[in-house]
C-alpha cells in the first residue's frame, strides 16, 4: 500500500481530536477560580494566588516507572492517574508547597481512547483530592517509537510556597525526632524488582490489587507546616535515600526499624530479600517522614504520624536500630 495519509501511517488526529473533547470535562471538574485557560487550546493560564508575602513557584516532575506494566495487566489503569499526581504532589509538599495545577504526557504508538481516558479519570481524582488543577497535557502518537499497545506518562506540578518556608530545614538541630506517616503500600517504587521476584511465581504473592494500591496523598501535613522542620517523600532510594536529602550535614538520623508498619506486602519482600535491600529499595510502610521538635509529636501522631527515630550530632547518616 502506497502511504499517502498521516493516518495510514499510523497516526490518527481525528481520533486525538476526539480524545480531546472527552477529556475537557474531566478536566473541568477540577478548575477553581484561579484557572484562565484549561485543557483545549495551546496553553494551560492559572492566576497566582493572593495572600503570600513573598510567592516562590515550585515545580516537580515524575512518572509510575514500571508499575505501569503491572497496572496494563491488572487493567487498573485509572489507579495509575492517581499514582502520577500523588508521586508529583508528594514531592511538592516537601518544599511547604500549595499544590496549583497539574499537566500530564502521554506517549503511546496509537491512542486506545479507553485507556487514556481512564488514566485522565485517574489523575482528575488525584487533583482533586490534591486541591490542584488539572490544566493541560499533551497524547502524543509515535507508531516505531512505541511498540503496539505500549505507552509511558509523566506528570509535572507546580505550587507556591512562602520563601521564608524554604529556609525551614535550616531550624533542624539535634534532639529532633523523626515522625513517619503510614503508606498505602509499595506506593510508585521499586516495581522493576517486584516483577523479577513475580517471575518466580512465588505462592505466597499477595494480589494484584495490593501490590497496584494507589500512593497516598499526604496533603493534609501542609496544615501543620508551623509543627514542622522538614519533610522528606520516601521513594526510591528508601528511607536512607531520602532523608539524607534534607539532613545537615552535621547531623545523623537513628531509625527504629520496630517502629515501621507491620504491612504485609513489606513482609513478603522480606522474604525474597535481604532486609538491607529492601530498605534502600522500598518505603516499607512510610511514605513520608516530618522532621519536628520533640514537643510537637503529639499533634503530629494527631495526624496520623508516629515515632520513627530521633537526630544526634554527628556525620550525616541515616543509622538503623534493631
Amino acid at each position: 500500500m502506497q502511504v499517502r495519509t498521516y493516518q495510514q501511517s499510523g497516526v490518527d488526529l481525528d481520533r486525538a481530536q476526539a480524545l480531546i473533547r472527552a477529556i475537557a470535562p474531566l478536566a473541568s471538574q477540577t478548575y477553581n477560580e484561579s484557572v484562565l485557560q484549561g485543557v483545549g487550546g495551546f496553553f494551560g493560564a492559572y492566576a497566582m494566588p493572593s495572600g503570600y508575602k513573598e510567592p516562590v513557584l515550585i515545580s516537580c516532575t515524575d512518572g509510575v516507572g514500571t508499575k505501569l506494566k503491572l497496572a496494563k495487566e491488572a487493567r487498573q489503569l485509572y489507579n495509575l492517574g492517581l499514582d502520577l499526581v500523588a508521586m508529583n504532589v508528594n514531592d511538592l509538599i516537601c518544599a511547604f508547597a500549595k499544590p496549583l495545577f497539574f499537566l500530564d504526557y502521554f506517549a503511546t504508538s496509537k491512542l486506545e481512547p479507553s485507556q487514556t481516558l481512564a488514566l485522565i479519570e485517574g489523575m482528575a481524582k488525584g487533583c482533586k483530592e490534591a486541591g490542584c488543577a488539572l490544566i493541560g497535557g499533551e497524547s502524543a502518537q509515535m507508531p516505531g517509537v512505541y511498540a503496539p499497545r505500549e505507552f509511558d506518562l509523566a506528570g509535572f506540578c507546580v505550587g507556591v510556597a512562602e520563601k521564608s518556608d524554604l529556609n525551614k530545614k535550616d531550624n533542624i538541630q539535634a534532639g529532633d525526632i523523626l515522625v513517619g506517616f503510614k503508606s498505602s503500600g509499595l506506593h510508585s517504587n521499586g516495581f522493576s524488582l517486584v516483577r523479577e521476584i513475580l517471575k518466580s511465581k512465588p505462592k505466597s504473592a499477595p494480589s494484584l490489587d495490593t501490590l497496584l494500591t494507589p500512593t497516598k496523598l499526604y496533603t493534609p501535613l501542609l496544615a501543620l507546616k508551623d509543627k514542622i522542620h522538614a519533610l522528606a517523600h520516601i521513594t526510591g532510594g528508601g528511607l536512607r535515600g531520602n532523608l539524607e536529602r534534607v539532613l545537615p550535614p552535621t547531623l545523623s538520623a537513628q531509625i527504629e526499624l520496630k517502629a515501621l508498619p507491620d504491612m504485609p506486602v513489606f513482609s513478603w519482600l522480606k522474604e525474597h530479600l535481604e532486609l538491607a535491600e529492601c530498605l534502600k529499595v522500598f518505603n516499607m510502610g512510610v511514605g513520608m517522614v516530618a522532621i519536628a521538635p520533640c514537643e510537637n509529636l503529639k499533634v503530629l501522631e494527631k495526624a496520623g504520624g508516629f515515632y520513627l527515630g530521633t537526630l544526634k550530632s554527628g556525620a550525616q547518616e541515616i543509622i538503623f536500630l534493631e
